[in-house]
């Protein structure tokens, strides 16, 4: 009886231990891209731009990670910075350049730590670059991040897309609980669900172009992610198709429509 009687107990604490852990993400269908930049005029991918979308509530905030020649994870859209090719220059070098707002180019440790912080919410929404230096570099990529997203114990809280389809594959294998959404519309949402990736996340002219993959999505269980929506007509389609996520650089405008529909 006793070991019955602790056997429980370990079983309840566990249970307990999961639904603290749980994140509940904040309940709009907003992914400010590249951070809420645009309205305070911050750089986009920058720390400022990301916790104004945390303060705003969003549900996601999306950012963009590439690899330097001596393998630094940084955060930059373009493949180059202040004229530099990222992938082919050193940390170093490129952190001698300040973004507009004076901040430090990022890493990826910095970039999850300020999002980790004071977050009751959003989601912190990794698009991992494609790389031209062949499979086994963007296979290293992938591990990276994942790696640096478990050293910061922030997985709960993090999503993965990728136009690279292999890194997404990557990135389910070394965390099969991740949060996966692929960004290149060459493949139907029955063939994504199938390899265990979580979700879609195509231009948003993809959906108008094949309707049924909405459906489809909702039928295999995977989310809906549409991207760079800024039309308002457009966000008023993708509202009322049920879309799970919206990604966009008008977050506001998005927010108050979402509002409005649920009046």
């Amino acid at each position: 009886m006793r070991i019955i009687f602790i056997g429980l107990v370990a079983i309840i604490l566990t249970s307990c231990k999961i639904v603290q852990n749980k994140t509940n993400f904040h309940k709009n269908v907003v992914v400010a891209h590249r951070g809420a930049w645009k309205t305070l005029g911050l750089p986009q991918n920058s720390i400022a731009s990301l916790k104004q979308a945390i303060k705003l509530g969003y549900r996601g905030s999306e950012f963009d990670v590439r690899m330097t020649s001596d393998d630094s994870l940084v955060i930059h859209h373009d493949p180059d910075f202040n004229n530099l090719e990222i992938e082919k220059t050193t940390f170093a070098e490129l952190r001698k350049f300040k973004l507009s707002n004076g901040e430090e180019l990022p890493t990826l440790h910095e970039y999850l730590s300020a999002g980790l912080a004071n977050n009751s919410g959003t989601m912190l929404v990794c698009e991992i670059k494609p790389y031209d230096g062949g499979a086994e570099r963007a296979d290293k990529v992938a591990t990276k991040v994942v790696q640096t997203v478990k050293d910061l114990n922030a997985q709960k809280l993090v999503g993965y897309i990728s136009f690279d389809y292999n890194i997404l594959k990557k990135v389910h294998q070394l965390d099969p609980k991740a949060t996966t959404q692929y960004l290149e519309a060459n493949k139907t949402p029955e063939e994504v669900a199938a390899d265990g990736l979580t979700g879609v996340d195509y231009y948003f002219t993809a959906f108008q172009k094949n309707k049924d993959w909405i459906s489809m999505a909702k039928k295999k269980g995977i989310t809906l992610n549409a991207w760079t929506v800024n039309n308002p007509e457009d966000m008023d389609w993708l509202l009322k198709d049920g879309f799970d996520f919206i990604t966009t650089n008008e977050p506001e405008l998005l927010l108050s429509k979402e509002k409005a529909l649920k009046k």
